[in-house]
């Protein structure tokens, strides 16, 4: 089995990415990171010009690495009605970039990810970049903070989609 994933972390000051590939040679899976990165939004910019950066990089991001799969973190609910619907108008440009891409969406909630991840649901920031880090064999945890995020959503999506495969080979 190999696969390739898209992983998103929409914000709205940064939006993270990041592409990982599983990879399996002599059945032994393996986990490659291809690219990580964030998409600043300058605060100088409109709400429709900083939507319009997030959908046309994200676009180019996806179009370049041909993802297999897109995943997402599902939506969370804030106390802050306001920073909740920029963070949706950011998260709803997002989809529809892998609604034209043509391609799989799988969405994750934040708990998911980081056990998946590290283990414990309620891990802070610096713990999810230390372990992506280390699964991916990366020489320091990736920067920015959203980047390593978006990278475990992927990595998390993968762990999924193993032990699926692993249930249906085994009936």
């Amino acid at each position: 089995m190999s696969m390739r994933v898209f992983g998103i972390d929409c914000g709205t000051e940064i939006t993270g990415f990041g592409v990982v590939d599983l990879e399996t040679d002599n059945r032994r899976p393996k986990l490659i990171c291809r690219t990580y990165g964030g998409i600043r939004l300058p605060k100088s910019k409109t709400m429709p010009e900083r939507l319009n950066q997030v959908f046309e990089e994200l676009m180019r991001e996806m179009e370049r690495w041909k993802p297999d799969v897109v995943a997402v973190e599902e939506v969370f609910y804030s106390v802050n009605a306001k920073s909740a619907l920029k963070l949706g108008q950011v998260r709803g440009v997002a989809l529809l970039a892998v609604a034209r891409m043509g391609v799989p969406l799988a969405e994750y909630a934040p708990l998911k990810i980081k056990s998946s991840v590290v283990g414990y649901g309620l891990a802070a920031k610096e713990q999810v970049q230390f372990m992506v880090g280390r699964l991916l064999d990366l020489p320091e945890p990736p920067q920015p903070a959203d980047a390593a995020d978006a990278l475990a959503i992927a990595i998390c999506h993968l762990h999924t989609a193993e032990t699926l495969a692993a249930q249906g080979a085994s009936r």
